[in-house]
């Protein structure tokens, strides 16, 4: 049930989330959202002359179009394809640089707290919808090398908090 989120120069130099939102839209009405776990893939069409060096994640037009779409849906991470397109997400939103013998290379504190605000974003989601097994939020956290024990969860699981917020969407 892979879904393609498909953006142009357009898209991404107008903000245009409409892309996403289509695509999104059956996640917020699914009685069970982690059927929707690692689902979503990008393809990005951004023109760039040939001699380029530069990754897409490196191009400011690119990078704000994803750090809008996060801002207005901070779960998406949950559903994005952690296999192919989860690095990709992250380096939208995360301060790192490139080597090419090396990869991606994150700044470790930004990558922590990028990870942080997504475990309490996505267990909120995750709570509004009556899911309990935190187990795919565990297997995400680790796709980006971090380890999620099962007593902070717990802990997160068992705090008061307000059932109504900005995040229900």
């Amino acid at each position: 049930m892979t879904m393609t989120i498909a953006l142009n120069l357009a898209h991404l130099t107008q903000l245009d989330l409409s892309p996403a939102v289509e695509a999104i839209a059956p996640i917020l009405t699914a009685p069970n959202p982690e059927s929707y776990h690692s689902q979503i893939r990008f393809t990005i069409d951004f023109p760039r002359d040939p001699t380029d060096p530069r990754e897409l994640s490196e191009i400011p037009e690119v990078r704000l179009w994803f750090l809008r779409l996060d801002a207005q849906y901070p779960w998406l991470p949950f559903c994005v394809d952690w296999g192919h397109d989860l690095a990709r997400y992250t380096a939208m939103v995360v301060p790192h640089q490139f080597s090419r013998t090396e990869g991606i290379q994150f700044n470790p504190e930004a990558l922590e707290i990028f990870i942080t605000t997504k475990i309490f974003a996505i267990h909120h989601w995750l709570q509004t919808k009556g899911v309990k097994n935190y187990g795919k939020l565990q297997a995400m956290t680790q796709t980006l090398g971090y380890s999620l024990e099962d007593q902070f969860l717990a802990q997160l699981s068992s705090s008061t908090h307000d059932d109504h917020g900005p995040l229900d969407n």
